[in-house]
This record gives C-alpha cells, structure tokens and sequence, in this order.
C-alpha cells in the first residue's frame, strides 16, 4: 500500500505542478483552491507513504514522478520543446524511479 500511497502522492504532484500554470500567479480563484487541494493531497500521500518507505527513496520517486510526469505534459499541454536531449532526460529519470523501486527493501 505505501507505493500505491507514493504513486497518487506523485501524480498529485503532477497535478499542482501543471496548475501552478493556470493559477496566473494565484490570481485565479478556482484553479488556484484546486493547486492548493492537490498540493495538500500530495503531501499527505506522500507522508503515509514514508511511514515505511525509506525517505530518500520515497522522496527521491515523488519528485521523480512529479518532474517527468510534468516535463511530459508540458510537452503535450503547452507545446514546450521535443528535443532527443530532453525526451532522453525524461526517460532517464522514469529509469531511475523504476530503478529505486526495484531497489527498495521494504
């Protein structure tokens, strides 16, 4: 169950980082209570996660989660750059989370 909790605590990272875009600096009401919902979310996934998840891998897969799934759909969403280079980042980092998970001991 922790690496379920870890993986919606992760796409809920995803979530309100991709709002922070449409909050417009916190100017907007409804996108704005939505970013701060899914932050508060996240964390709190992300803390019963760690209750037995080593907090170097735990953290480690959250913000490894968070920072492709967003780079992915700033790609998709916002036509952001499709460079090799990039795309071969993304991927090293999805290689590395698969990596600590396999890694885990608990």
């Amino acid at each position: 169950m922790p690496w379920f909790y870890l993986l919606i605590a992760g796409l809920l990272e995803i979530a309100w980082a991709i709002g922070l875009k449409y909050t417009e600096g916190f100017s907007r009401f409804w996108p704005s209570v939505t970013t701060i919902v899914a932050m508060v979310c996240s964390f709190y996934f992300l803390s019963q996660a760690l209750k037995t998840i080593p907090i170097g891998t735990g953290y480690a897969v959250w913000t490894g989660i968070g920072a492709s799934g967003t780079a992915i759909l700033g790609i998709i969403l916002f036509n952001e750059p499709r460079e090799f280079l990039r795309i071969l980042c993304i991927a090293l980092i999805v290689i590395g989370i698969v990596g600590l998970k396999f890694a885990a001991t608990e």
